[in-house]
């Protein structure tokens, strides 16, 4: 039985969900996909335009996770640097990986656009801010390596940021224009939509019980029949369970909070963002934030380590709020929800083939909405074309982090030791 969708801005705004029953009965597929977020959708489309029998099965409603619940900023790149990722990985692959997620807006924009998929995007530009000199020198650093690589970034300074923004909390930006935002829910609902018109089968409301190799056939569980098939992809990221072993214990879930006001006037709009670039600090406890195309103000940050419901109860992003511009004090916060998002320990997305005809792909470190959508064309190839086709980013094996059952204390220890940091300009 699907849980209800938390409450959220995008649960009062998106598009209405597609029709998505439940699997009854027992079903054959060449591909079943575990997992209705974004990975698991994109990949489904892809397949699916291949001409490829895709199912996905999806515990509650597509969009359900932090695929629906998050800040909806479609942001370019990695975690890390190019010439870092290229280290790390080697000139070959390193590049493609580094041009697979600069270009992963793009792959976004393109979707909504030719699936005329309904989600308040907008192709605005991401700035990537820092409050203090030392992370500055880093926001020069990335800027001069994108610019090298012919990336469309631009440097700005103090004055020009604070004219970006409309507060003088920064000492530097760096302008990436691939970046934008989206009403994440509605693209997730659109993209189960487009799926399903180009011929794939989503299942809401069924959740994955067990997996089982039978043959050549994977046999899918769930409370309601039995999904048998050829090849199998495990998308689930933050909520990821205990379905394949060792793969829930690879990744730290992290829960995400953001709080949303009502539509602001124009007048204080043009305030705030008047570009409507999304933006995202660089410092220890990463703090974000966009503007909306109905004026509403939201603001995202790490926060407590289980749900909420109330803008009340993440009321250290509302006072920030304040803090970068002072006019907002006593505009009404309407909304104020959270998600789980997947860390790594490297901070790199990781796909895996833990067994013949089987990927999983999971950990986006808060760059999910680019780069998830990006990873389902490559997966579509993976599965199609098997171990022999390569694919621009790498597959390693499953990882286990030591001590991960004391994930929830860690997270709060680091996030308050963060903003002492931050607050001290370290």
């Amino acid at each position: 039985m699907r849980q209800p969708l938390p409450p959220s801005l995008y649960a009062d705004t998106a598009r209405p969900p597609p029709e998505t029953p439940p699997l009854d009965g027992d079903r054959r597929a060449s591909v079943a996909i575990v997992g209705g977020g974004f990975t698991g959708l994109s990949a489904a489309l892809h397949l699916a335009e291949h001409g490829t029998d895709v199912v996905v099965l999806e515990a509650n409603e597509p969009g359900w996770g932090a695929s629906g619940r998050n800040g909806g900023q479609v942001n370019p790149g990695l975690k890390h640097d190019p010439d870092r990722v290229e280290a790390d990985f080697g000139r070959d692959l390193g590049s493609r990986m580094v041009a697979l997620s600069g270009n992963a807006p793009n792959v976004v924009f393109d979707l909504i656009q030719r699936h005329q998929i309904a989600c308040a995007a907008l192709q605005s530009g991401t700035l990537r801010a820092a409050m203090h000199p030392r992370a500055g020198k880093n926001i020069r650093i990335s800027a001069e390596q994108g610019m090298r690589r012919g990336m469309p970034v631009t440097l700005l300074d103090r004055a020009a940021v604070s004219h970006a923004t409309g507060t003088d909390r920064y000492h530097s930006a760096m302008l990436d224009r691939r970046g934008g935002q989206v009403n994440p829910l509605g693209y997730a609902r659109g993209l189960a939509q487009a799926a399903m018109q180009q011929g794939a089968t989503v299942h809401g409301g069924t959740r994955v019980q067990r997996l089982h190799r039978d043959g050549g056939l994977w046999q899918v569980k769930t409370p309601t029949g039995i999904l048998r098939a050829d090849k199998l992809i495990l998308a689930t990221n933050g909520y990821t369970g205990d379905l394949w072993p060792g793969l829930r214990r690879s990744i730290v879930p992290v829960y995400s909070a953001i709080a949303a006001t009502g539509p602001l006037p124009d007048s204080l709009a043009r305030r705030i963002m008047p570009t409507r670039s999304v933006l995202y600090e660089i410092g220890n406890v990463t703090v974000y934030y966009r503007l909306d195309p109905d004026n509403r103000l939201l603001m995202g940050g790490r926060g407590m380590q289980r749900d909420i419901a109330t803008p009340g109860q993440i009321q250290y992003l509302i006072d920030y709020a304040i803090r970068l511009w002072p006019a907002l004090r006593g505009v009404k916060w309407t909304h104020g929800w959270n998600g789980q998002l997947a860390i790594t320990p490297d901070h790199y997305p990781h796909i895996h083939e833990p067994a013949d005809t089987v990927l999983a792909c999971l950990g986006y470190n808060g760059r999910g909405v680019a780069m998830s959508s990006a990873m389902g064309p490559e997966l579509a190839r993976r599965a199609l074309g098997g171990r022999a086709a390569e694919i621009a980013m790498p597959i390693t094996g499953i990882k286990e982090m030591p001590f991960h059952a004391l994930w929830r204390s860690a997270v709060a220890a680091r996030v308050a030791y963060g903003r002492i940091r931050d607050s001290l300009g370290l």
